[in-house]
């Protein structure tokens, strides 16, 4: 199924089956796993083929910036064998933080119970995803962390190392948010709880939407929790990281955290 780049009429394409859960529901909880893509067509065949192995009721939705290595015809091509499987296209590289609003927004729309976003190249194994979601059961938010006990880093360098822990220390600064991981990207949502976030907030649109987006949902009352995972180098492709790109999420968190500080960061919710 290839869904329009329009998401109100993709969401419309993919109707929802069901409703959210309920307390004391017993059903098996509507799960959505969330791939951002930009040439990632060495990956993502066997990335999803995995992550259903493991948790084979799950629905998968990519959201692909017209990656010029054919990434997201390779999806919609895999979308019409199952359906399972969709694809939202995009005419270019817009962020990887609109990129997962937009799987909020569609989670949203279809009812999931569960948003569980991944990165597409492998560094989120998706061995870890039955704590992740175990978790769920007394949280809102999991994160798969790298920095709680149990957790790691696969052949980081040192600088790496130590400009991850820097944010993550300053996030908790100046953010006053119980985590160790807060820039981890595997994480599963409560879409319920996404509901209460006014996504229309998020500044964000790089490698800081990670961070705003756990402390606007801390703000709207989630219960945040971790899980260890080692966190792998990607199998597959090059990586995105840029300079530019840090510089400007590491500003934008500062901006987050001195209006926090000041108490300008009141709860806000959607209309």
């Amino acid at each position: 199924m290839n869904l329009s780049r329009d998401l109100p009429a993709a969401a419309h394409l993919a109707p929802a089956v069901g409703g959210s859960a309920a307390p004391g529901d017993t059903r098996q909880p509507r799960l959505l796993v969330s791939l951002a893509t930009y040439n990632e067509a060495g990956n993502i065949t066997a990335l999803i083929r995995e992550i259903h192995t493991i948790v084979p009721h799950a629905d998968i939705l990519v959201i692909d910036d017209n990656s010029p290595d054919g990434t997201g015809a390779l999806v919609a091509e895999l979308s019409q064998k199952d359906a399972r499987i969709r694809l939202l296209a995009r005419p270019g590289k817009l962020g990887l933080g609109t990129a997962l609003v937009a799987a909020m927004r569609y989670a949203i729309a279809n009812n999931y119970d569960y948003l569980l976003n991944m990165d597409a190249d492998f560094s989120h194994p998706p061995r870890y995803l039955p704590g992740i979601l175990a978790g769920m059961s007394h949280h809102d938010i999991m994160i798969g962390s790298r920095y709680v006990r149990g957790g790691g880093t696969e052949n980081w360098p040192l600088a790496r190392r130590m400009i991850s822990q820097a944010v993550n220390w300053m996030v908790r600064l100046l953010l006053r948010m119980p985590v160790k991981d807060a820039s981890g990207a595997y994480r599963c949502y409560r879409v319920s709880k996404l509901r209460e976030v006014d996504l229309n907030r998020i500044r964000s649109r790089g490698y800081s939407f990670q961070q705003e987006m756990l402390f606007r949902c801390y703000k709207a009352g989630c219960r945040l929790g971790e899980f260890p995972i080692l966190f792998e180098n990607r199998r597959a492709g090059a990586s995105k990281v840029n300079r530019m790109e840090a510089l400007r999420s590491m500003s934008n968190l500062l901006y987050l955290g001195l209006r926090n500080l000041f108490g300008l960061e009141e709860v806000r919710r959607p209309n």
